[in-house]
């Protein structure tokens, strides 16, 4: 930031508003704070705040949940997601983002839309080995974009899964992923101290969304929820193509 006054309070309500959305529907944190915070902060600022305050989130969330947990269904996701991230990092040292963002984008899009206006899909039956799949794909996604746990909530939401069932399953998965792109920023050296202040001044923010969003969370009922995911991915993907 260059310290105009009105930065300082537009962070802290993208902080806040993240927060909310991320405790509400368990994802789209780094979705709703990059549209504003990159007017602000160097895209570089944006993505070690993303994954630091992304983690405290999910991490929170996840604890609340702790006693659904199912390792049996979480770690083919994160065996796969522990394979795919340091390859969707790889592929960013030789490909070209932007066409691989909206590729990712044009498919979220039509997606959301399709179940959206067709809401009596089938649930989808799947192994072990159909989960891992996702799970790579889903680390690849991280590692290109930043969006830890996208797929994961599409295969959630494929397979019929209730929704406390999806939430503990690709929260767990997105903290897994923002974990390892954290090791990998950090090894870079990439934390300024301007980071790690805009870090602290955001906590308070960051812990009300937080707060407020799992409140909501369990005041909506199964088919509200479905319509929230559908609605962010639909975001998702006009972000990731515009």
């Amino acid at each position: 930031m260059d310290g105009l006054p009105i930065e300082l309070p537009l962070f802290l309500l993208a902080t806040f508003a993240g927060a909310l959305v991320a405790g509400l529907s368990g994802f789209a944190f780094g979705l709703v704070v990059s549209s504003i915070w990159l007017y602000m902060l160097t895209p570089l600022q944006t993505t070690t705040l993303v994954i630091a305050f992304g983690l405290i989130v999910q991490g929170y969330s996840v604890w609340k949940l702790r006693h659904a947990l199912d390792w049996h269904k979480l770690w083919p996701f994160m065996l796969g997601g522990a394979i795919g991230v340091p390859v969707g990092v790889t592929i960013l040292t030789w490909s070209n983002p932007v066409h691989v963002r909206i590729g990712i984008g044009a498919f979220l899009v039509a997606y959301s839309l399709y179940a959206w206006f067709r809401p009596t899909i089938a649930p989808v039956k799947g192994a072990a080995a159909a989960d891992a799949s996702v799970g790579f794909l889903n680390g690849v996604l991280g590692g290109l974009t930043g969006l830890a746990g996208i797929l994961v909530t599409i295969w959630c939401g494929l397979r019929g899964w209730p929704k406390d069932a999806q939430r503990t399953v690709f929260q767990p998965v997105a903290v897994t992923v923002f974990l390892m792109t954290a090791l990998w920023i950090g090894a870079k050296g990439a934390v300024t101290r301007d980071t790690f202040e805009l870090f602290l001044i955001g906590l308070p923010a960051l812990f009300a969304g937080t707060w407020l969003g799992l409140k909501l969370y369990g005041r909506i009922n199964e088919a509200t929820f479905r319509k929230i995911v559908l609605a962010l991915l639909l975001v998702s993907g006009a972000v990731l193509i515009f």
